[in-house]
């Protein structure tokens, strides 16, 4: 599980992903994706695409389960991305890690009729090697490490509170966020599990009992054959995303939100040193309480029902509700820790949500405060002829003073699109949104990613024409393809600054 020496997090340094001049103003809303002037976008996966290397064809009017376990999944929310060291042919690879939270039938079942055994395999989660060729990045072919994790995965289950569980649990669901830590695993955040329990256990009695789902599980993303584990440690809720620091004396600490309208920010701190196989099954969870500019962390009891009713117990000490908690990134070049809060679309008063930064005290992630501040507020824009941010759902640091900021509107329709925004942390600039990407109608922003070297940012663009009231037969877009033939699709892309000569898509 510990594979911290030889891999490491992208950290561009003082190479981050050169972004000078992006438009201010959002580009309107259109059937097809708008880029910044002076990028390209390239494809590197789509919904149905293969993944394993023995994945079947896709054939989306009459999907498979068997099929579906195989292919690049539905929706997408981008977790990031783990780098070996460069081999003897000096080509940058790494292996991306993608959620497949959610498969609405509407949109991805011919006629709307649910197929729930089918939808199991659509979701989860995807692993999948990446290289750089030339200019551009590609998914490699049937690569070694690729791999999809769905409702029929096979996971152990440790930590205090395994034993009401089981030491197995078949099954990952709504993996709604998740992370590489610096110690080289891999953290997968299950969400509610509600829903998927309750559409899937007329198909599997298995998932009538939701116990062991809702936990966030560990993974060796770098071995193929490597089973999760779901730490009971970390407690049990709907998560929204986690981050993984280390304390300065070198112990393990994760950080997750409660992804609900007044949802809290939990921390883990774990007892021993972050590279102990056991580190994530021993240690402190704790939740923020917020008094003006500083964060404090209250420690939850150490008694099982903390693990299990992890919520409720923080509610009772007094912990502070955000805004809908989502993304979280660390900034490995300074330390800030960043939480997007989404908001809520649709309600009044309007709640369009905010990004804030958090530095812990001495920088050091062990710390029993921080100082907390917004960097970025949602809402309407304050200037003329500038982007307003509304619901930023995903967000991630590029560590060297810049982060990258996706929205999620849920679909609705407005003047501006969904957007995948670069905005400046300390100087003149704080908090200004640059677009570098606009969604297609209906779509949001599932994430990014910077790569190394800053040659391009990776990011996801989910959902693509789930607009309120669309399906299958009647979407808001059919993009990628336009073709007439085949259903909008979630897509794996890259955004890069064009050299001359090259040609943007």
């Amino acid at each position: 599980m510990r594979a911290g020496a030889a891999l490491s997090l992208t950290a561009l340094g003082s190479d981050r992903t050169e972004a000078a001049n992006l438009p201010l103003a959002a580009p309107p809303t259109l059937p097809a994706d708008t880029v910044a002037p002076g990028y390209a976008r390239d494809v590197l996966a789509r919904w149905g695409d293969r993944v394993t290397f023995d994945a079947k064809p896709w054939h989306p009017r009459t999907p498979t389960a068997e099929a579906a376990e195989t292919q690049f999944g539905w929706d997408g929310l981008l977790l990031g991305l783990l780098v070996p060291p460069v081999g003897g042919d000096g080509v940058p690879r790494g292996i991306l890690a993608v959620a497949h939270p959610t498969v609405d039938p509407a949109m991805a079942f011919p006629g709307g009729v649910d197929q729930p055994e089918v939808a199991a395999a659509m979701q989860g989660a995807s692993l999948l090697n990446v290289e750089r060729q030339g200019e551009r990045w590609i998914v490699s072919d049937g690569g070694y490490q690729s791999r999809r994790l769905t409702a029929n995965t096979l996971c152990h289950v440790s930590g205090p509170a395994a034993a009401g569980i089981g030491e197995t649990v078949r099954g990952l669901l709504n993996v709604s966020g998740g992370c590489w830590t610096p110690w080289g695993s891999l953290l997968l955040a299950e969400g509610d599990p509600a829903g998927w329990s309750t559409r899937l256990r007329g198909v599997d009695a298995r998932f009538a009992d939701a116990r062991g789902f809702g936990w966030v599980a560990e993974l060796d993303g770098t071995e193929p054959a490597a089973v999760p584990v779901k730490r009971t440690a970390l407690g049990r809720f709907a998560h929204g995303d986690v981050a993984s620091a280390m304390t300065a004396d070198g112990r393990a600490v994760i950080y997750m939100t409660d992804r609900r309208a007044d949802g809290f920010l939990f921390r883990f701190t774990s007892v021993g040193s972050a590279r102990a196989q056991d580190a994530l099954d021993n240690g402190t969870l704790a939740v923020a309480r917020v008094e003006g500019d500083r964060l404090h962390w209250i420690a939850l009891p150490r008694v099982l029902v903390a693990l299990t009713d992890t919520v409720a117990i923080a509610a009772r000490l007094g912990a502070t509700g955000f805004d809908y908690p989502s993304g979280l990134d660390l900034d490995r070049g300074d330390g800030s820790l960043f939480l997007a809060c989404r908001g809520q679309p649709g309600v009044s008063p309007p709640a369009p949500g905010r990004v804030v930064q958090i530095v812990p005290d001495g920088r050091d992630h062990g710390a029993e405060s921080a100082q907390a501040s917004v960097l970025l507020r949602g809402g309407p824009a304050r200037v003329p002829g500038r982007a307003a941010l509304e619901h930023p759902d995903t967000v991630a640091a590029d560590g060297a003073g810049r982060v990258w900021i996706g929205t999620d509107r849920g679909g609705r329709l407005g003047p501006a699109p969904d957007l995948l925004v670069g905005v400046e942390v300390a100087g003149p600039q704080r908090g200004l949104p640059g677009v570098l990407y606009a969604a297609p109608r209906g779509a949001a922003i599932g994430g990014a990613t910077p790569a190394p070297g800053g040659t391009a940012v990776f990011a996801i663009v989910r959902t693509p024409g789930a607009e309120p009231g669309a399906s299958w037969d009647r979407p808001g877009t059919t993009w990628p393809a336009f073709d007439g033939n085949t259903p909008p699709r979630t897509t794996l892309i890259t955004l890069s600054r064009l050299r001359p000569g090259r040609v943007g898509d």
